[in-house]
Parts: structure tokens; sequence; C-alpha cells
């Protein structure tokens, strides 16, 4: 449902990172259907369809600038005045005014994975998949990342789905659970 986040657990190997794949287009199923708004998604590649993916390690480019990763999310050719406000405003969304400039490498993983966060925000996308995203970040990072993926989810009316194995980020953040046992999703209660 758009403006909730969905999660879903499993054990390792369950497959729960190829499900999010397969919503992204990386990887091709052997058959069924994936439809969003009634729009059959399948035929679509990965750069067309209406999703962002935010990873469990960040996949920032150490050796540029804040601005220069955020820029990858944007259309090419959009005007350099329209892209420069844009990215100052996703950075001000995720709670990182004035970073343009820093370089990747010299950014926390908080602060990196907060980057990626903004990253999605400009690709404008109403579907966001989280693998693992909080995994690498300490308890009060963690806690902040999770206040603001919730903000935004609502803020945007995203559908997001969160594949995690903590149960504390399931708790915090899911509307709705699923565990993914044996190719079977299988709703759990709240």
């Amino acid at each position: 449902m758009p403006g909730e986040i969905t999660a879903i657990s499993g054990q390792s190997g369950s497959g729960k990172s190829t499900l999010l794949d397969l919503v992204a287009g990386f990887l091709t199923p052997s058959g069924g259907a994936l439809t969003l708004d009634d729009r059959n998604l399948l035929p679509l590649p990965p750069e067309q369809r209406p999703v962002s993916i935010l990873f469990q390690s960040e996949t920032l480019f150490d050796h540029l600038s804040a601005a220069r990763n955020l820029a990858l999310g944007l259309p090419s050719g959009m005007p350099a005045a329209e892209a420069r406000a844009r990215i100052a405003a996703a950075l001000v969304e995720v709670g990182l005014p004035g970073i343009e400039n820093q370089r990747a490498a010299t950014l926390s993983g908080g602060e990196k994975q907060r980057v990626a966060l903004a990253r999605t925000l400009l690709r404008d996308r109403p579907v966001l998949l989280l693998d693992e995203p909080f995994s690498a970040l300490d308890d009060s990072t963690r806690g902040t990342m999770r206040d603001l993926v919730r903000g935004l989810t609502e803020r945007h009316g995203w559908i997001t789905v969160l594949v995690s194995h903590h149960a504390d980020d399931i708790e915090a953040l899911a509307a709705r659970r699923y565990r993914l046992a044996e190719g079977h999703l299988v709703e759990q209660a709240i």
C-alpha cells in the first residue's frame, strides 16, 4: 500500500534478496506476473521500472562528491541549476544539508547511507526496495535511518518493501509482515 512499509523476513538463503532482484528487474523470472497499477512490469528493463533500491552497503563512489553521487539519480540532460536545487533539497530531506561538495570517502557509514537514500528521492519512483539497509549501522544511526525511511515513505506515498533479518527493524517499521519459506510468502500476524 502507498505510504506503508511491508517487511519480508526468512532464513538466509530463502530467497529474500532474489525476490527484490526480480522486482527490480535484475533477474528474469521463469513465470508469473509482476504488476503495479494494472501495468505489467516484467517486460521493462530495470532502468524503466518504477523502482528504487537501497542495498545493505551503500553504493556511492568514494572519489566523487556527495552531489556528484546524487546526480547519478537524476535524468541526463537536466539543466545544472535545477539539478543543484533538487540535490540540495534531497540532502535537506535526509538531514544532511550543505554536504554537496564533501567527498563520499569522508562521510560516516550513516551519512553514506543517507546520501544513498537521497538518491532514491531524486529517482522519484513509487516503489522503494530496502535490502538489509541498516545492517552495517550502529544502534543510534539505525534508529535515525528507520525514522527517516518511515517518514519519507509516508510523506512521498511510497510502497516500501523491507528485507531484514533484524526483528527490531521489522517491529519498528512494518505495517505488514511476510515470511519467505520454501519459495512461498506467508503473511505474519502483527
